[in-house]
């Protein structure tokens, strides 16, 4: 249930707001589902497993979205460069030949991507108010970088992909940081 304003402040007249005041409107449960997947798409993910790990992910994804009838958008982010693959959208059967083809290299702006899919879950806030939004970061953590907790997300996830011989743990770090819920690409097969 989200507070219903306009009623909420008729209800408060000239008083000061109190929680008597308050006015609810039901959520409509067929408002459904919007997972944003958030893909690290830099040179450490492209070269070795990580990639491979991410695009699995990925496809695991988009099969349970196409499943449970939800909506899907895909940001990917890599050498300076952040953007929307897949608009928000009701999700469809996917096969790899359309994950296939994502490629990347360069740097990790971690910052940049997320900023961009806080963007894109905020239009949607704005025109499906009562649908609940998901953001899934896929990435292996190999980024300075410490963004903000995309504020738009209801529900933030980081999916951690690192394979290499001495791991950094910066997913379970970032993870902490935002107090989201932590997976490693294995426990979501």
């Amino acid at each position: 249930m989200r507070v219903h304003w306009p009623r909420t402040l008729a209800a408060r007249r000239n008083a000061v707001l109190t929680p008597a005041h308050l006015r609810y409107r039901r959520t409509d449960p067929r408002a459904g589902v919007l997972h944003c997947v958030v893909l690290d798409c830099s040179g450490s993910m492209v070269h070795g497993e990580p990639m491979a790990l991410a695009k699995g992910v990925l496809v695991r994804l988009l099969e349970r979205a196409y499943q449970s009838r939800a909506d899907v958008a895909l940001v990917c982010f890599a050498a300076g460069h952040a953007e929307v693959r897949l608009a928000p959208s009701r999700a469809q059967r996917w096969n790899e030949d359309w994950i296939r083809p994502i490629s990347g290299g360069g740097g990790t702006p971690l910052t940049l991507g997320l900023a961009r899919a806080d963007q894109l879950l905020a239009r949607q806030a704005r025109e499906r108010p009562a649908q609940q939004r998901w953001l899934w970061l896929l990435t292996d953590g190999r980024s300075a970088e410490t963004p903000p907790r995309p504020a738009w997300a209801d529900h933030v996830m980081v999916v951690d992909v690192e394979r290499n011989a001495v791991p950094l743990g910066r997913c379970l770090q970032l993870a902490s940081a935002w107090d989201a819920d932590y997976r490693t690409a294995e426990a979501l097969a």
